[in-house]
């Protein structure tokens, strides 16, 4: 049974599915787990201020998330892996027009991050 994105508790829950896959999944767990290794708590707060922000209109997220990935190894099939998983996340749990902005959001951020990823590679 899915419902709408309407507050935080469905933000944890979103945020806590979708990386218990990143963590489990063959291609993007080792790339997490070795860069987050015990700070999983601390990365899931920080996860769900994140998209408190971009969803509830809440500012509770400060920071830059790009700096913290430009340095991953990773490229478009990892980028392509954690959209799906994030989409099959949202889609198993969520509708709505929320629901529809988390991935719209989610596709912005990982075409902004691939493409600023392959150019600082290319300097």
């Amino acid at each position: 049974m899915t419902k709408e994105i309407l507050n935080k508790d469905d933000i944890k829950q979103l945020v806590d599915a979708f990386y218990l896959k990143v963590r489990e999944d063959g291609l993007l767990a080792g790339i997490f787990n070795s860069r987050i290794k015990d700070n999983w708590p601390l990365h899931l707060e920080k996860m769900y201020s994140f998209w408190e922000s971009l969803l509830l209109d809440k500012v509770t997220y400060h920071g830059n998330p790009f700096a913290h990935h430009a340095d991953l190894p990773v490229d478009k099939e990892h980028f392509d892996r954690w959209l799906a998983l994030f989409g099959e996340t949202v889609d198993e749990l969520f509708e709505g027009a929320k629901a529809g902005e988390a991935k719209s959001r989610a596709a912005k951020i990982a075409a902004i991050f691939q493409t600023k990823i392959e150019n600082m590679r290319k300097l």
